[in-house]
C-alpha cells in the first residue's frame, strides 16, 4: 500500500476479520495500531469470533458496526468497501473453509469475494501444534499463499504452544504482523481465475 488515503484522498479501509480464539478479545489492540497507521478499520468477525470480542467497544473505536452475519436482503451495506483485509486471530475451521471455497459465514464472503477481486489480504494464524499439524490445514495456508494471500505464520512470527495453553501466550502475540505483510503490498493482488 503506497499509503493510507485512496487516490480520492480518503483513508484507506482496511476490514479486520476476527475469528473463534480467545485471542479475539485483544483484536482492539490490532485496531490501534491500524489507526495509527492511518486505516480507517471495520471489524467482521465469524460467529464464533463474536463470542469473543466486545462489540459496543469495537464500535466506538472504530466508528463502525461490527458485523457477523450476511445483512437481509435490500439492507443497505453499513461498511465501506474493503481497500484491504486482514484476517487475525485466523483459525484452522476458517482457514480449511477459506482454502476450499465455503463462503457460510460473512466472514468467509467477503473473503472470497475479496480474493476474487485482487483485494490484497493477509491472514495471521493462532492456533496449538496439534491443530497446525493437520495436514489439510498446512495445505490450505499453501493453498492461499499460491493464491496471493499473504500468510504470516510459524515460528518466526509466534511459536506453537500446547493444546489448551493459548490464551497464557495472548501476550505474546505480534499484533503488527499482518499490518507489515500488508505494507508490502503496493498494488492489489491478481484475481484468483
Amino acid at each position: 500500500m503506497s499509503g493510507p488515503e485512496t487516490a480520492n484522498g480518503h483513508r484507506r479501509v482496511l476490514y479486520v476479520i476476527a475469528c473463534g480464539s480467545p485471542l479475539a478479545r485483544h483484536v482492539g489492540r490490532l485496531v490501534d495500531l491500524a489507526q495509527r497507521e492511518g486505516w480507517a478499520v471495520c471489524v467482521v468477525t465469524t460467529p464464533d469470533g463474536a463470542k469473543f470480542v466486545d462489540r459496543t467497544e469495537l464500535a466506538r473505536q472504530t466508528g463502525h458496526p461490527v458485523r457477523t452475519h450476511y445483512k437481509n436482503p435490500g439492507d443497505l451495506d453499513v461498511l465501506p468497501p474493503a481497500d484491504a483485509m486482514l484476517v487475525c486471530p485466523a483459525t484452522v475451521n476458517t482457514i480449511n473453509k477459506w482454502a476450499v471455497g465455503i463462503t457460510d459465514t460473512l466472514a468467509l464472503g467477503l473473503l472470497i469475494e475479496a480474493q476474487g477481486m485482487g483485494v490484497p489480504i493477509a491472514a495471521v494464524p493462532y492456533t496449538n501444534e496439534a491443530m497446525a499439524a493437520h495436514p489439510a490445514f498446512r495445505a490450505s495456508l499453501d493453498r492461499l499463499g499460491q493464491w496471493g494471500v499473504r500468510v504470516v505464520f510459524g515460528d518466526h512470527v509466534v511459536r506453537l504452544h500446547p493444546p489448551g495453553t493459548g490464551e497464557r501466550r495472548a501476550d505474546a502475540f505480534p499484533w503488527d504482523a499482518g499490518l507489515a505483510a500488508l505494507r508490502g503490498a503496493d498494488r492489489p493482488v491478481a484475481p484468483v481465475g
